[in-house]
């Protein structure tokens, strides 16, 4: 049995009934078996590959709270504190119903990868709670924040662990747990990510992910001989990432014709209207079947179907393992070429095998969606200085930060003679920069 292998059955077999973990240290290790192959004998010695897949930290905690009809509540959190080799933790607090451990070491072993990506000195982390922020009073997200933070408190920091927000997780849950470690510590430090402007916040976050996204694709395109001008977009998703991702799209020439919620997708052929879009979901928080009430030539589909719509470019924006295979088959026949993944893992394995083996351009999301944690070190950049960077310098510098990680997953795809093998280069450059830090700093 190869080492790849044995590490993967251990896996299983210490962390039973978590699928999703599991699949997130499957699809990673068996991309990297050749950068392992070339090192094995140094990497078995110093049990590397043992130490990768198992977090440094657990942290699980109940967070109780009181609602609005004076009735105690009680929720299971968490903080998984993945890997420090090359800076501290970094990753986004999840507040959802379907919040578990699995779940969260899924996601904070893919920050592993995507924080080293940036070249900035960051580690991986995730957490989060199955909290459900939706439909609850002000008061009742703040009396939940507070006693979350209360807890987590205890194991973050500037120079430690710095979280960030995540799905369900916005500026006003930030405010609060940002007041209440403020008040527990008496100290104003950097310690959470995508603040307000006023109290520390780095302009530019919003649109981070969905900008950085555009920008690696338009330097995929650029280096295999096309054109981001007059590319025809579907995007699905209608939240932040894909907000902006059409944003920059049409401001570099592109028509993007498809968005999508979790009801169902527009399909607007003349080019998706934006300040419609962000009315409907920014400013009145509705549906995004509204769109066609304000522009009759579009159409809405209830359900899934997103990808049926002829395209060049496809960027899968909202959730994990929504784009199947049999999506990525048709995506091809109806002329799409490439592919940048928005959202944290929104292609099942399956899919991604297909655009791989099929020669399309892929750019996997550890790489594509990068944008939003490289902004989110930016911030702590300004935070340590006190100082507060312009939105074109944050701008410029997300943009550099993007085309440097291209050059990267390129050039590690070349390395191992796979040259569009970009989940393959984004893989070994992550997990090369991580290993040679931890082979550094000895058995810890």
């Amino acid at each position: 049995m190869s080492y790849v292998d044995e590490v993967y059955a251990r896996v299983v077999e210490q962390n039973p009934n978590e699928p999703e973990f599991h699949q997130a240290v499957k699809e990673v290790l068996d991309s990297l078996r050749p950068v392992i192959q070339e090192n094995e004998k140094r990497y078995r010695k110093a049990a590397l590959l043992e130490r990768f897949v198992e977090p440094e930290r657990i942290i699980s905690f109940r967070v109780p709270w009181v609602n609005d009809k004076g009735e105690v509540e009680v929720n299971k959190a968490y903080r998984i504190q993945f890997n420090s080799a090359i800076g501290p933790y970094k990753g986004g607090l999840r507040l959802h119903p379907s919040v578990n451990l699995s779940i969260l070491k899924f996601l904070g072993f893919e920050q592993i990868f995507k924080n080293a990506l940036t070249g900035l000195p960051i580690g991986g982390g995730k957490g989060g709670a199955n909290f459900d922020p939706k439909g609850k009073s002000d008061r009742e997200v703040m009396a939940f924040c507070q006693s979350f933070m209360t807890e987590l408190s205890k194991y973050i920091g500037a120079d430690a662990d710095v979280p960030a927000g995540d799905i369900g997780t916005g500026s006003r849950e930030i405010g609060y747990m940002f007041g209440q470690y403020k008040r527990i510590n008496g100290s104003y430090e950097g310690v959470l990510t995508g603040k307000g402007l006023t109290w520390g916040g780095s302009l530019v976050r919003t649109e981070a992910t969905g900008y950085g996204l555009i920008y690696i694709l338009d330097e995929m395109l650029k280096h295999n001989g096309h054109k981001l001008a007059g590319s025809v977009i579907d995007i699905s998703g209608a939240g932040n990432v894909a907000i902006y991702a059409v944003e920059k799209a049409q401001q570099l020439g592109a028509k993007v014709v498809t968005m999508s919620d979790s009801n169902g997708y527009i399909y607007d052929e003349d080019g998706i209207k934006l300040d419609i879009v962000k009315n409907i979901k920014e400013v009145r928080r509705g549906r995004i079947k509204e769109y066609v009430d304000e522009v009759p030539t579009a159409r809405y589909f209830e359900g899934r179907g997103v990808w049926k719509i002829p395209c060049d470019i496809a960027l899968p924006c909202a959730t994990q393992n929504e784009l199947t295979c049999e999506d990525a088959k048709l995506l091809m026949a109806n002329g799409c070429f490439a592919v940048a993944e928005g959202a944290n893992m929104p292609s099942t394995r399956e899919a991604t095998e297909f655009f791989v083996d099929n020669d399309m351009l892929f750019m996997p999301g550890k790489a594509a969606n990068a944008g939003g944690v490289a902004t989110s070190a930016l911030e702590m950049s300004q935070n340590s200085q006190r100082v507060s960077w312009t939105f074109e310098e944050v701008d410029q510098k997300l943009q550099k930060i993007m085309v440097d990680i291209y050059e990267k997953v390129s050039s590690h795809a070349a390395k191992y003679g796979r040259v569009h093998d970009y989940v393959l280069g984004a893989n070994a450059s992550g997990f090369e920069e991580v290993a040679d830090a931890m082979l550094a700093q000895g058995i810890v």
